[in-house]
């Protein structure tokens, strides 16, 4: 049987200025991060241990921790016990805008599916008329997706639309929610985007391929028209291991 070469150790090169103002922990953890960052180490690649790169730089083991453990919070790498440290199989890093996952994802590279778990035409409840602004008793359409990355299940996505916008169950499975609404003519202006954090449900973790209890990123974003109306609500929540925002920010 032949060996997977990802079982194989990555051995980065990397040199440390030891008279730096630069903690020894950065100097490992940033060219670390780019070496993951431009692919030059592969998704699910196993990486040197701590002890062995704390022999092999000459630095203490808790240096070497502390900078693996840096790319662990920033989900470039996942540790699992009796398997060793490796880089996070898939990661998709999206920037803050108007945009669907979709688009952001075949904008990387990635191959993706969806996967429609749910498709109901119904009247409006209370929670859902206010999150369209809409009446009570309005028809809308309410849509929970899988969606998958290079054959990985990422995230799973509710959305909540006007019943006379709402794409079919067809065009779901096909192409992105937010593609179809511009077949459609609708034109997204604004949104409003609350992002948070916590733990799987026994059933998200299921869907996800995760152990229960995995933490999980969430979105909620309401999307407005040009006339102010509510064009779409959507509730996600994503595989923390793999998925990051980048918030651009601009100081007064």
């Amino acid at each position: 049987m032949t060996s997977n070469p990802l079982d194989t150790p990555y051995i980065a090169e990397i040199d440390l200025d030891r008279d730096s103002t630069v903690p020894l922990y950065q100097q490992i953890s940033e060219p670390l991060t780019k070496l993951i960052m431009s692919g030059a180490i592969e998704a699910g690649r196993l990486i040197e241990d701590e002890v062995s790169l704390a022999q092999r730089l000459e630095v203490s083991r808790p240096t070497t921790r502390r900078a693996l453990q840096e790319l662990v919070n920033g989900g470039l790498l996942v540790r699992r016990r009796g398997v060793g440290t490796r880089v996070t199989p898939t990661h998709v890093h999206r920037q803050i805008g108007l945009t669907s996952l979709n688009e952001d994802l075949t904008a990387q590279g990635y191959e993706t599916r969806t996967e429609v778990l749910s498709y109901q035409v119904q009247l409006a409840n209370e929670a859902q008329a206010a999150q369209l602004s809409c009446e009570v008793g309005d028809e809308v359409v309410s849509i929970e997706r899988l969606r998958w990355i290079n054959d990985n299940p990422l995230g799973i996505m509710h959305n909540t639309i006007p019943s006379a916008i709402a794409p079919s169950l067809t065009e779901l499975s096909q192409k992105g929610l937010y593609k179809c609404l511009a077949e459609r003519d609708v034109k997204m202006a604004t949104a409003v985007q609350v992002l948070g954090a916590r733990l799987a449900t026994d059933r998200e973790a299921d869907l996800l391929g995760l152990e229960h209890g995995s933490a999980l990123m969430t979105m909620e974003r309401t999307v407005y028209g040009l006339g102010g109306e509510v064009v779409e609500y959507g509730r996600h929540v994503y595989d923390a291991a793999q998925y990051t925002v980048t918030i651009p920010l601009v100081a007064d």
